[in-house]
């Protein structure tokens, strides 16, 4: 239950910074609005330090925070299949609650909000070009990039203790301000499809599609870079 508990509320901070920068910037009257790519970037890093640390803290030594990130430790023999399914569990959970706290945190910016694709934004990613292979590639490359470090950072030389999550956050923060202008860089697919869903069901006036014609590729992209960090993480540092 640690484990669960840590990712959970891990991810539900992730989401909740995240998501709320998101709505913060795009949604009407808010006090954030317009303040753009390099506050958005901002937001997630931080949620992702904040993240780390809570689930750490709940039970969930690893904080994975990211199926991708679950998915490519088992690969990488550093995680189990049974261990891995916990933690996607709690992120998939804590990802819809984050969600919900975006909603109900921005509750009186929905209706003075016009532009649905703003709306969905607050929730989910969407591609700045629609062509779905090139946004798949775009999402395995962010992924690798982020499994590939955050493993280097921890199973390296790796910096002294207590200093892998502010690098995990800097990190974050730079594959969104170099790599996340073309599709959003959703690079964990329970960041992306847990909102999507709760943008689905929640009453947000005028809302628009969901956009699940798109919805796999920020599930399978991470998924499919993710495997590929791991693979050669486990080639990289094999003992």
């Amino acid at each position: 239950m640690g484990v669960f508990i840590g990712e959970l509320l891990g991810t539900m901070l992730l989401v909740l910074f995240g998501n709320g920068v998101v709505a913060g910037v795009l949604l009407s009257k808010s006090k954030a609005q317009n303040a753009g790519w390099v506050g958005i970037t901002a937001g997630w890093a931080f949620g992702v330090l904040a993240g780390v640390f809570v689930a750490q803290a709940a039970g969930s030594p690893g904080a994975a925070i990211n199926p991708a990130v679950s998915i490519a430790g088992v690969v990488a023999g550093s995680n189990t299949i049974g261990n891995a399914f916990i933690e996607i569990a709690g992120q998939f959970v804590g990802a819809f609650i984050g969600a919900i706290l975006v909603y109900l945190h921005y509750l009186s910016h929905w209706g003075e909000t016009d532009d649905p694709g703003s709306k969905l934004a607050c929730f989910s990613t969407g591609p700045a070009i629609r062509n779905l292979g090139a946004n798949l590639i775009c999402e395995t490359i962010g992924a690798f990039v982020l499994v590939l470090v955050v493993f280097a950072i921890f199973n390296g030389a790796g910096p002294a203790a207590g200093l892998g999550p502010y690098l995990v956050a800097a990190l974050v923060w730079g594959i969104g301000l170099s790599m996340g202008g073309t599709t959003g860089y959703a690079i964990n697919p329970a960041r992306d499809l847990a909102p999507r869903i709760a943008h689905q069901i929640l009453p947000i006036p005028g809302k628009g599609d969901s956009d699940w014609a798109y919805s796999w590729v920020p599930v399978v992209g991470p998924i499919i870079g993710g495997v590929i960090a791991g693979i050669l993480t486990s080639i990289l540092y094999a003992s």
